[in-house]
């Protein structure tokens, strides 16, 4: 187990590498000047050349590449192009509203689409089935920014319900952090809600056909005890994949949610850089959440393990 732990480490850490090294020369092969951007066109050229030399532009790119590298290992993103302030610093502000609005998401997603993906699965064809199939495909055909704006409509603007926009930090109180971030959390968890119940079913419904599930009927268990100490977590194999990647494709969805709820989260920051070409914020926003991708899938990775000790051993 600690090696394949050990493996999966190692590989996490090579991608790392990579999105870090493809990130640094991409950005720079994108047309355009930063420091002229930020200037403007009609700013001195003296100064402009000045400005970079101090941060270190007007060297190869080989060099900025590895003094970048060397900075990176020890944990220094280095700092905004606009405003000087550190990287680490506006990431650490922002990283906490996005992880919570991601989390929130993954939660609403999760909590629909067990139940639902079981229940259509152990009631194929009936009545609940079809309904849960016709709300999925709904689900799946409403964009998210259209789903948070009638929320917003319905909720915040009718009802007042809720707030609308913005984001309180959870040290202002456990029900202000969580009513600015329902409307957000359904708007994007409702697509992929959809995702893992279809996921579910279909993973379910191949397990009810197998030997071993119809040899534990034909004991006398229960029905419960079937579904959820036979079938279930063999079927949680392919469904726990999608999780994995439900939850890093959710920070992508926060993007949209930041946007249109107003959240000052990774999203805003990285959009925001892109607009500026502030390329220390946008090396380190995506670095940031390239990381929590490759968490996600090297923790996919660890459950496939726990739950089917024989994966470990294939590699």
């Amino acid at each position: 187990m600690q090696a394949y732990i050990a493996r999966r480490i190692i590989y996490s850490l090579l991608v790392m590498w990579g999105v870090a090294t493809l990130v640094f020369f991409m950005m720079r092969a994108i047309p355009g000047d930063p420091v002229q951007a930020f200037v403007g066109f009609e700013g001195d050229p003296a100064a402009v050349a000045q400005i970079r030399r101090n941060l270190g532009l007007d060297q190869p790119f080989i060099v900025q590449y590895v003094k970048w590298m060397g900075r990176l290992v020890q944990g220094d993103l280095g700092a905004s192009i606009w405003n000087r302030q550190a990287v680490t610093v506006l990431i650490r502000e922002a990283l906490p509203r996005t992880l919570a609005l991601a989390l929130l998401s993954f939660a609403v997603a999760v909590a629909i689409a067990l139940p639902t993906g079981i229940v259509s699965a152990i009631r194929k064809y009936s009545l609940a089935d079809h309904a849960f199939t016709f709300f999925a495909f709904l689900g799946l055909s409403m964009p998210d920014f259209w789903v948070g704006i009638v929320l917003i409509i319905v909720f915040a603007v009718r009802l007042q319900w809720l707030p609308a926009f913005g984001y309180e930090p959870l040290g202002m109180g456990f029900w202000p952090w969580l009513s600015h971030l329902i409307l957000p959390s359904v708007a994007t968890g409702t697509s992929f809600a959809a995702i893992l119940a279809r996921m579910t079913r279909s993973a379910l419904l191949e397990v009810l056909r197998e030997d071993y599930v119809r040899t534990a009927r034909a004991k006398g268990l229960r029905e419960l005890a079937v579904i959820l100490r036979h079938a279930l977590r063999n079927a949680l194999i392919p469904v726990i994949t999608v999780m994995g990647i439900a939850f890093a494709l959710l920070l992508a969805g926060a993007v949209v949610a930041e946007n249109v709820f107003a959240i000052k989260g990774v999203g805003r920051l990285l959009i925001e850089a892109i607009i500026n070409r502030d390329f220390p914020i946008v090396q380190g926003t995506i670095l940031v959440i390239a990381g929590i991708f490759v968490f996600s899938n090297l923790t996919v990775d660890i459950l496939y393990a726990l739950i089917n000790p024989r994966i470990r051993y294939v590699d």
